[in-house]
């Protein structure tokens, strides 16, 4: 059976980020869509297009907020939204605390749209990033080694893990 990535069940998002990110795409379509569209619009009427700044400007903030609302659209139609399931082993949605290379340090798990989520000074990595995966189904008291993207092979202890 072939293990399921995180983008294959869909991005884990909090209610709250969610939430945010459903008014970020609203606001997007129907208001900051408009807006860019009415400084094309006025930037054109300038004249010649060729050596226009503010047309093309305006044309590359109208791409950057087509391409979010994609990237919105894609992530919140595939959204897995709520309390992450917590059996007491390591899994998107979680806090992990683990000495990684001797060094010990907290994370959540997740993307980093759930962020503002998170406790404050906790950092955000993907359960698809190296670490991640490598970490993932394990439980507090078990290492773990992986390959970083250098090459280098790095252990990992893990101290404890929370819900989040």
């Amino acid at each position: 059976m072939a293990e399921e990535t995180t983008e294959q069940q869909g991005t884990w998002l909090t209610q709250e980020a969610f939430d945010r990110l459903t008014e970020e795409l609203e606001r997007r379509k129907n208001v900051e869509r408009k807006a860019i569209a009415q400084r094309v619009e006025a930037a054109r009427q300038e004249g010649d297009l060729r050596e226009n700044a503010g047309y093309h400007a305006a044309r590359e903030e109208a791409s950057l907020n087509e391409a979010r609302i994609v990237t919105l659209t894609e992530m919140l139609e595939h959204a897995q939204v709520g309390a992450a399931s917590f059996d007491g082993s390591v899994a998107a949605g979680t806090v992990v605390t683990a000495k990684v290379a001797g060094r010990e340090q907290s994370f959540a798990l997740g993307g980093q749209e759930i962020t503002a989520d998170v406790p404050e000074g906790v950092k955000v990595f993907s359960p698809d990033a190296p670490l991640g995966r490598a970490l993932m189904g394990h439980r507090a008291g078990e290492t773990v080694t992986y390959n970083a993207p250098t090459g280098k092979e790095i252990t990992a202890e893990i101290i404890d893990v929370k819900a989040l």
